[in-house]
C-alpha cells in the first residue's frame, strides 16, 4: 500500500519543526509564568474554601485539575457545600463560564485552518481569561506550542496553589480554619475594587450584582430561593444591565 503524501504545508501545521516548536513553548512559558504567580494566592484561597466547606482535600485538587475557571470554580463549589441541585449547579456555571466560549471562537480565528481538534481541544482546555488577554496580542499566528508553553503555567500554578489551601486547611484547627476564610472576602474585594475604580461599567455591573444577592438573602420573600437560582438570577440581570447601558463602542 502506497504511503499518502502529504503537502509541506499541511506536516507543518501538524508537526512544527523542532526547533521552532521549542522556540514558541518557551516564549508562551515566559509569557505565562506571571499569571501562573497570580493564580497561586486565589486558588489558594479555593483549596481553604473547599476543604473549610466540608470537602475532601482530594476532591478540591480534582476539581482544580479539572476545571480552570475561577470565578466559576468558586460558584459551582459553594453550591456543591450548600447543597444544591445538580442542574442549579449546571446552569450557574454555564452562565459564569460561557465567557470561554467567546474567547475560544475569537481565538480560533488566529489559529491555523490545518490545526488538529485534538490540539485545538487542549488549547480551549487552557483559555482563561489572563492566557486570552496575552495570546490576543500576539502579533503573528497562535500556534499550538505557544499555546501549550503559556497554559501550562498556569495549569500548574493553579493546581499548586489549591494543594497548598486544600492541605494545610485540613490539618489546622477548627478555629483557625474560621479565621482564614475572611481571606475569600479579602480576595473579591482586591479584584472587584481596582476595575470599579477604573470602570463605571464594571462599578455598576458590581453594584446591581450586589444588590441583588443582598434581596435573595435578606428579604424573607426571596430567601425561600435557592442559593443556585440566587446565583444565576443576579449574574445575567447584572450583564444585562452592563450590556443594555455600556455597550462596547468598538463593536
Amino acid at each position: 500500500m502506497s504511503t499518502p503524501v502529504v503537502s509541506p504545508e499541511i506536516d507543518k501545521a501538524i508537526r512544527p519543526q523542532p526547533k521552532q516548536w521549542q522556540a514558541d513553548f518557551t516564549l508562551g512559558l515566559r509569557r505565562g509564568l506571571p499569571i501562573a504567580l497570580g493564580y497561586i494566592p486565589v486558588s489558594f484561597t479555593f483549596g481553604l474554601v473547599a476543604v473549610r466547606g466540608g470537602l475532601p482535600a482530594w476532591i478540591a485538587i480534582f476539581i482544580s485539575l479539572t476545571n480552570l475557571t475561577s470565578a466559576g470554580q468558586f460558584a459551582g463549589t459553594s453550591l456543591i457545600i450548600a447543597g444544591a441541585t445538580l442542574f442549579e449547579i449546571t446552569i450557574t456555571t454555564l452562565v459564569i463560564n460561557l465567557r470561554y466560549l467567546l474567547m475560544s471562537l475569537s481565538l480560533s480565528q488566529r489559529l491555523s485552518p490545518l490545526l488538529p481538534l485534538a490540539q485545538r481541544a487542549v488549547m480551549a482546555f487552557g483559555i482563561t481569561d489572563e492566557t486570552f488577554s496575552v495570546a490576543s496580542l500576539e502579533a503573528q499566528e497562535i500556534t499550538f506550542p505557544y499555546m501549550l508553553g503559556l497554559i501550562s503555567g498556569p495549569y500548574c500554578g493553579w493546581g499548586l496553589g489549591t494543594a497548598l489551601g486544600a492541605l494545610i486547611c485540613s490539618v489546622l484547627p477548627g478555629q483557625l480554619q474560621e479565621a482564614l476564610g475572611i481571606t475569600l472576602y479579602a480576595m473579591f474585594i482586591a479584584l472587584l475594587v481596582p476595575n470599579a475604580k477604573r470602570s463605571r461599567a464594571a462599578l455598576v455591573v458590581a453594584l446591581v450584582a450586589i444588590g441583588i444577592s443582598s434581596c435573595f438573602a435578606w428579604l424573607p420573600a426571596l430567601h425561600q430561593i435557592s442559593d443556585g437560582w440566587g446565583i444565576i438570577v443576579a449574574t445575567v440581570t447584572a450583564c444585562l444591565v452592563g450590556a443594555a447601558f455600556f455597550p462596547r463602542k468598538d463593536v
